[in-house]
């Protein structure tokens, strides 16, 4: 797709961004939905109001009613979606820096949209093909109050709330100035926390610290988690659909860690897992464990969605889904990721581990992890260096997956190499629990693609 990558469409406001490129997804959006009222909703970023604007323009240029849920984390756009039986276009930029802007488009399920469904939109968009309506049926814009609130709500019914009291858990929460600012304090709070937070003021600048929730973006919640009593912090990104973790020490609780621990939880023989192709070592070993299988897809959110979907309807169960960055579904819950949910469940891991964060995750944490990138010049370059890393997978001891690149399982360890979808990079990656065969596979596969130039 051109305009749509796997998690949206983002870039730099009102460079690339603007508010007619925004204008034309919303009639194309709008044109193929053929709803009479669609949502639109948007996070903390300074621009996400004039783009929300946009949006709500081109939905009633086409005659869709429109219900403006303002600043909102995105799982409680999807909240309202699911419960209102409306669509909705999303405004946010995820964890990009503050420059940048993006949009979403959610269905009227509460689940982003599908890639068949991406690229009907997509094709309108390209092709200026939109049903614009007359004055007489132009759409109404109306505002809408308690999204979050009733978001709240669901969220807490949805998981044993009892438990998480009973823990007594001290919780601080880093929503990163963004939208969870708005809700996850909160909802922690009703769950009989005692939270204590940083960030928390709703500021689309981003003063605090950057919207990806990564180990050197976190500095100031690992240091409130160690200089208090708080037994586990969690940060969001900017549009609260990931949460990661720290522990009682205030050392950083890698997303694959996380990931895994909660799949050990829930997974039950004959159970499916999806997750991206680059999945860490540690859930292969979980599944392995439960006699679970493990789908991979291409990297990003509608893919793991589409094939979750795929394995619904053959009627394989899906308890969690997901990549390592702290992005998973629950696809029982719902089909969307979302940030205050997965820092409630593994408020759940933790009351019934009846221990520290650092005791519950260790037996997932033992891996090492390398990534190299190599920088290529131009497109012929880059085709060269993957046709040499081609031809050092055919030659590999083990069979290539070539869903995204190409990725060489060993049982014990795995290699990927993939060229980056945003970067002029090819990016390698290797991961196992014996660091030094991490390294020589990282290795191994970064010598073979250098010999391509």
């Amino acid at each position: 797709m051109e305009l749509f990558g796997s998690s949206g469409i983002r870039g730099v406001a009102l460079r690339y961004l603007t508010p007619e490129l925004v204008l034309e997804i919303a009639k194309a959006a709008g044109t193929t939905w053929d709803a009479d009222r669609v949502a639109v909703a948007r996070d903390t970023r300074t621009t996400g109001e004039l783009f929300a604007n946009a949006a709500a323009s081109g939905l009633a240029a086409v005659g869709c009613d429109v219900d403006r849920l303002g600043v909102v984390p995105t799982p409680a756009a999807g909240n309202y979606c699911e419960s209102a039986g409306v669509p909705c276009v999303l405004v946010t930029a995820s964890h990009n820096p503050p420059e940048f802007n993006g949009i979403k488009l959610v269905g009227d399920d509460g689940v982003e949209l599908s890639v068949d469904v991406l690229e009907r939109i997509e094709r309108r968009v390209l092709d200026d093909d939109y049903d614009h309506t007359d004055w007489r049926n132009a759409g109404a814009t109306s505002r809408v109050e308690g999204a979050v609130d009733d978001y709240a709500d669901q969220l807490i019914d949805a998981v044993d709330a009892e438990a998480i009291a009973d823990a007594d858990l001290t919780v601080a929460v880093d929503p990163g100035h963004g939208a969870a600012s708005v809700a996850s304090p909160r909802i922690y709070r009703e769950l009989g926390c005692e939270v204590l937070t940083v960030n928390a003021t709703p500021d689309g600048h981003f003063p605090g610290r950057d919207s990806e929730p990564v180990s050197e973006n976190l500095e100031d919640l690992r240091r409130l988690v160690a200089t208090t009593d708080a037994d586990v912090g969690i940060a969001h990104d900017g549009d609260a659909d990931r949460a990661v973790f720290v522990d009682e020490d205030g050392e950083f609780v890698d997303g694959d860690t996380s990931f895994a621990a909660m799949a050990d939880a829930c997974l039950r023989p004959g159970d499916a897992v999806v997750s991206a192709v680059n999945v860490s070592q540690r859930l292969v070993d979980v599944c392995d464990a439960n006699d679970a299988d493990l789908e991979l897809t291409p990297i990003g959110a509608t893919n793991i969605i589409t094939r979750t979907r795929e394995l619904h309807e053959e009627g394989v169960r899906v308890p969690i889904a997901g990549e390592g960055n702290g992005g998973l579904f629950f696809p029982p819950y719902r089909l969307s990721r979302d940030g205050a949910y997965i820092g409630a469940r593994f408020l759940e891991l933790l009351a019934a581990a009846d221990g520290p964060v650092s005791e519950t995750v260790a037996p997932y944490a033992d891996y090492h992890f390398v990534r190299r990138n190599v920088e290529y010049a131009d497109d012929d370059e880059r085709d060269e260096m993957l046709s040499a890393a081609r031809a050092y997978v055919e030659t590999a001891d083990a069979e290539p997956n070539t869903t995204d690149g190409y990725r060489l399982d060993y049982g014990d360890a795995w290699v990927l190499v993939r060229p980056s979808g945003t970067e002029p990079k090819i990016r390698i990656y290797a991961e196992s629990a014996d660091a030094d065969r991490a390294e020589r596979l990282a290795t191994d596969m970064y010598v073979a693609v250098e010999s391509g130039r």
